[in-house]
């Protein structure tokens, strides 16, 4: 069920409003634009209904800080404001707001405008899921992972929390292609692809498929002993489709080689973004595929910095 979030410090107003928008939505409250922003980003709402004044933030700063996060960018808000002159209604859509309702509140307007609101948000959420999805394997797509990762990214910069990146390549996966055909190969990718996506537990983690037969495994909040736990449980799930490979140059089924990297952002060097992190797991892959394929590389956290040396290997 899609929710509403109602931003007023008028306590009253929040109870009359809140009753109208029952059948709509699931509704919460906040009294504070710095209240509502903690809400947000902990439980994204589908629709904001912002009081255009309140002390120490008001609505206006509300909506811009939304506009500039890009989680609560795509949150549609309704100014619902007193004040009923051209400019505030000029001034809320500036502010990024979709629609302006006055007070006091009609119910039938609120309602239908509201309804109207929340429509476009569910076709908007379904378009942009089937653009963040990979047309073969249904997992995320280079471009939604790239995006994720940076999100990720900032957000560990401000919790202090560690990030960790698997990058997977299936062994020897031309010759697979050559020795069985491009249709088995991909249906293949489509297996693999739901092993790793199965092991990817966490309602926050997120597998994509970022190249032909490269895969991403992005694990947020994970130390180096749980990336590597879920990356040997990624290695093991694929081994045990037993999918035949009989041009393979290391077994008689499929397998895959991984590397792995973690970092505190926090922590890391000035200058160091989220490409070190995917540097750092493909020098590790690299070294798993270098050392005989089937196995988890991992590239160390030094010092709150990514090391250039690979000091794991595991088969």
């Amino acid at each position: 069920m899609q929710s509403i979030l109602i931003v007023d410090d008028n306590v009253p107003l929040i109870q009359v409003l809140a009753p109208m928008l029952a059948g709509q939505a699931r509704v919460r409250f906040a009294t504070s634009g710095a209240a509502a922003l903690q809400q947000m980003r902990r439980d994204p709402p589908d629709l904001v209904l912002l009081d255009a004044e309140m002390p120490d933030m008001d609505g206006y700063q509300v909506c811009r800080a939304m506009q500039e996060d890009p989680e609560l960018h795509p949150i549609p808000v309704i100014f619902v404001t007193g004040h009923d002159d051209l400019d505030a209604e000029l001034r809320g859509l500036a502010c990024g707001a979709v629609d302006f309702i006055s007070k006091p509140v009609r119910e039938p307007l609120l309602a239908a405008r509201v309804s109207t609101q929340l429509r476009v948000k569910r076709l908007t959420d379904e378009l942009r899921r089937l653009a963040a999805l990979d047309a073969l394997t249904s997992l995320h797509n280079r471009g939604s992972f790239d995006q994720r990762l940076s999100q990720e990214w900032q957000r560990s910069v401000r919790t202090g929390e560690p990030l960790a990146l698997v990058l997977l390549d299936v062994d020897h996966f031309k010759r697979f292609n050559d020795h069985y055909g491009h249709p088995a190969g991909d249906a293949c990718l489509r297996a693999v692809a739901q092993a790793i996506d199965a092991q990817a537990r966490r309602p926050g983690d997120m597998a994509a498929r970022v190249g032909g037969e490269e895969f991403a495994v992005l694990l947020p909040n994970t130390t180096a002993a749980g990336a590597r736990e879920v990356a040997q449980s990624i290695r093991h799930a694929i081994s045990g489709l037993q999918i035949p490979h009989a041009a393979s140059l290391h077994a008689a089924h499929v397998t895959a080689s991984l590397g792995l990297a973690v970092c505190v952002p926090k922590d890391a060097a000035p200058g160091t973004d989220e490409q070190a992190l995917i540097g750092a797991a493909d020098r590790a892959l690299y070294e798993a595929k270098q050392a005989g394929r089937d196995r988890v590389c991992a590239a160390p956290l030094l010092q709150g910095r990514l090391a250039d040396a690979v000091t794991c290997c595991e088969a």
